[in-house]
């Protein structure tokens, strides 16, 4: 896994201060604090989902303080789906699963922008089904094969 040498990775373009802002806008949220909370929920629960070089990767590409959140989480054994990602983040928060998707959306989508799009498609692949949409991508599904 560390054998192979890394490309150095783009400085990261956001300090956490924007990274706040741009949640807040997007999530239409009142406060910033109200902000910082759905990027730590949302990160914490991401990084137990997301593993490997990407988590790496993903990290890099974040301000610090929300890729400590990120990479402070122990992954889980078993991946969650999209919709379980969400009622799992619900239940730790005790927020409405609406809530929830509102959050995801808010953070995911500052983070698509900086993970840039090669990242996020390493990152789907290697998720289960359903988050595409929570990062505001399209999710096309593979055909099955004949029975």
């Amino acid at each position: 896994m560390y054998d192979q040498p890394r490309v150095n990775p783009p400085v990261t373009a956001m300090t956490f201060d924007q990274m706040l802002e741009r949640v807040r806008n997007e999530g239409a949220y009142p406060t910033r604090e109200r902000a910082a909370e759905a990027v730590r929920t949302v990160l914490a629960a991401l990084g137990r989902q997301v593993t490997g070089d990407e988590r790496v990767d993903l990290a890099q590409c974040l301000p610090v303080e929300a890729a400590l959140t990120l990479t402070a989480q122990i992954p889980d054994t078993e991946q969650l789906t999209g919709w379980g990602f969400i009622k799992d983040l619900a239940a730790r928060t005790g927020a409405t699963p609406a809530t929830a998707r509102w959050d995801t959306g808010a953070v995911l989508a500052v983070a698509t922008r900086l993970a840039g799009p090669d990242l996020l498609a390493r990152i789907l692949r290697r998720l289960p089904g359903g988050y595409a949409l929570l990062f505001g991508q399209v999710e096309l599904r593979q055909p099955q094969p004949a029975a």
